[in-house]
């Protein structure tokens, strides 16, 4: 697309004014050579290029998994957060039922080990002695309620109210697989050397909790295994992550009736109401095969097996809020996994479960002080630019026709983009908080939580739903929703600044702007119409055409090699990699909007599509265990950073001419090569 034709494009569009000067004073090198390695060619190794002194210096500390521009930033909020609950916590003068006092209670609570301490396993003996009690396979099956009505954890299935995806002005209810602890399904089916090494750490784990509940090794030792056997039988029954990413294939409403018939040995119709689900007489459920193998569970594992099985759930959900020596082997396990050295700080973690919890009570105090009203109104801005700048490529698009173009275009226009936090707090009405009850605390916001759940049954779909707490350092797209969100956390730098010039700002949060569009149009997000619905709004050959790029993108990705032979699942990454893709295109197209898109005035010795292309690189880099690594090419649909870093750029035109990247460089793509889908 030639840009001197774009500019009249926007002009006619009428594109915001938002622009920096290239010539304003810049207070701070926001692109800073000393965190490159410019000894590396560009076209050779961008990520190193961009990012390589900052990664030598930058070691994951101590207390992390990784470390990267989102966890300096999430270390920034949380040490904003820390203030603001010791804050509440210190504040002996709030008023009762306040939003400082309730704040500081919780948070107080979480920090009163003597208590916790003294307490040991005290707060879940009567669930374990309720387990004892059980007789048979309905009183297994009434105890998964009651434990999940009661805030204690879900065991066996899930189960929840969303929306319906094929009419998103409903709520429905929702039933999933579940009932495993190992991350990924994977981990219990397969033999590899880091397989094996977590299941024996899960072993360890299992042991260790059941014995200081008062069972002896040897019994342990059993109930451990009995867990296991009963857990490898429900993952072998689940769908992979890879079968989950189809919004058809997890699509299937029931009757109640039909139900029945694949689970023959639970009546949903008596069953429903345990869960406080009354009246529905259809029911959403992502994989009856999984349901049907659970069934057949309930008349093969013996009751006895049972009643060790939902000990464990017991066990495992309440363990890292007991007394220390469970803390301790909750981490040790998170650390065989992780392969994090030492435990997060205490404040650190109950900040963290504060924001977790009551996030729209502490968002509140967060707002008022770290909001910047300013920012709010740049993001506005930069939306309403990548909104023309997509309209304006879906226009240019030469492999679709203008058939499935005018209803991109529609989806397009009906995004709703929610900025900063929420317009209506949530109150937590009937959530009961004390200073002195930290354990009780965390069962009465979990009963909260499932009994708001449960109670959209029947009421109008809330679309003014965040989502996200504000200190929250992310953003996201809802397919049924049709909108973007991005909390207050992440409009900071590198993402953003007010006093960037415009190359760093649509580089960072352009860029992420851009992505959580092009979620919109994904593989799976683009089976999505303009309402939210799960609708088919693609010609064949249109379809077939887009079909074929993802391919070609996941098998980019896939040759990409995280550790030893471990290599990135294209297709597990696909949706995010299309977000990066079509973001980082949208960004750059709003960008050569701006006056200092068009000019070639360099800052700190950068051209300014230079200066675009590294803001987006220093966005991405990090350092991050190898353990971690190896758990997220399992579990995380987002490729790792340095894949991130040049898997858009490497398709970008402008990339190439920005850093003279020519035949013969290692990242070097033939353009006939470059993928050009969004």
């Amino acid at each position: 697309m030639k840009y001197q034709n774009l500019k009249r494009s926007f002009a006619a569009l009428g594109i915001v004014a938002a622009s920096f000067s290239a010539n304003a004073q810049v207070p701070k090198k926001f692109i800073d050579p000393a965190n490159m390695d410019q000894s590396v060619k560009p076209g050779d190794d961008f990520y190193t290029y961009a990012s390589g002194n900052w990664i030598k210096n930058n070691p994951v500390p101590a207390k992390e998994t990784r470390w990267g521009s989102f966890n300096e930033l999430r270390d920034f909020n949380i040490n904003a957060v820390k203030t603001l609950v010791e804050e509440a916590a210190a504040d002996k003068s709030a008023p009762a039922g306040s939003v400082k006092r309730r704040v500081g209670d919780f948070f107080a609570a979480g920090m009163d080990t003597v208590t916790i301490e003294k307490l040991g396993y005290t707060p879940i003996k009567p669930d374990l002695e309720k387990v004892k009690q059980i007789k048979d396979i309905q009183g297994v099956l009434d105890q998964v309620a009651y434990m999940r009505v009661n805030g204690i954890g879900g065991a066996m299935f899930g189960i929840g109210i969303g929306q319906d995806r094929k009419n998103v002005n409903k709520y429905m209810v929702n039933i999933g697989q579940g009932g495993t602890t190992l991350p990924d399904r994977d981990y219990y089916l397969k033999d590899d050397t880091r397989s094996v090494k977590i299941r024996e750490a899960y072993n360890t784990y299992m042991n260790t909790l059941f014995t200081l509940v008062g069972n002896s090794p040897e019994v342990a030792k059993q109930k451990a295994e009995t867990v296991f056997k009963i857990e490898k039988a429900l993952a072998e029954a689940q769908m992979s992550r890879l079968e989950m990413r189809d919004p058809y294939s997890t699509y299937n409403k029931l009757t109640v009736a039909e139900l029945n018939s694949k689970t023959p040995d639970i009546n949903w119709a008596t069953y429903l109401p345990k869960f406080k689900i009354k009246g529905q007489d259809t029911l959403l459920v992502s994989s009856p095969k999984f349901m049907t193998s659970l069934d057949g569970m309930l008349k093969s594992v013996p009751v006895a097996d049972w009643k060790t099985y939902l000990e464990w759930n017991i066990l495992k959900s309440s363990a890292g809020s007991l007394s220390s020596p469970f803390v301790k082997a909750n981490f040790a396990f998170q650390q065989a996994q992780t392969g994090q050295k030492i435990q997060t700080p205490r404040w650190q973690r109950m900040s963290s479960l504060t924001d977790g919890t009551i996030g729209e009570l502490l968002g509140q105090l967060y707002v008022e002080r770290y909001f910047k009203p300013e920012a709010k109104a740049r993001m506005d801005a930069m939306i309403v630019n990548l909104r023309k700048a997509f309209e304006i490529r879906i226009n240019g698009l030469e492999w679709m026709s203008a058939e499935t173009k005018k209803k991109a275009l529609e989806k397009l226009a009906a995004f709703k983009s929610k900025v900063g936090y929420t317009t209506k707090w949530e109150t937590y009405t009937g959530l009961d908080l004390n200073r002195n009850t930290y354990f009780q605390n965390l069962r009465n916001a979990s009963i909260w939580g499932y009994n708001e759940n449960v109670n959209r049954l029947g009421k109008p779909v809330d679309r003014n739903r965040f989502g996200m707490t504000p200190p929250t350092v992310n953003a996201s797209y809802s397919p049924t929703m049709n909108d973007i969100t991005f909390p207050a956390g992440i409009l900071q730098f590198p993402f953003f600044d007010p006093n960037a010039d415009d190359a760093v700002n649509y580089g960072g949060i352009g860029a992420v702007i851009g992505h959580e569009m092009s979620h919109g149009f994904d593989d799976s997000g683009s089976q999505y119409d303009a309402a939210g619905n799960l609708k088919n709004w693609w010609t064949k050959e249109d379809k077939a055409k887009f079909d074929a790029k993802t391919q070609a993108l996941g098998e980019q990705f896939d040759a990409y090699t995280v550790l030893d032979t471990v290599h990135v699942i294209g297709k597990l990454t696909m949706g995010e990699n299309i977000g990066d893709l079509g973001g980082l295109n949208a960004a750059y197209t709003a960008f050569k909007m701006t006056k200092q898109g068009q000019s070639n005035e360099k800052i700190d010795g950068f051209t300014p599509d230079q200066r675009f292309f590294l803001s987006w690189a220093q966005v991405w880099r990090g350092n991050i265990l190898p353990e971690s690594a190896a758990q997220l090419i399992k579990t995380d649909p987002h490729s790792p950073g340095p894949y991130r870093t040049i898997g858009a750029p490497v398709n970008m035109d402008a990339w190439y001419t920005a850093f003279d990247v020519k035949p013969g460089d290692k990242l070097y793509k033939k353009p006939e090569d470059r993928i050009r889908m969004w």
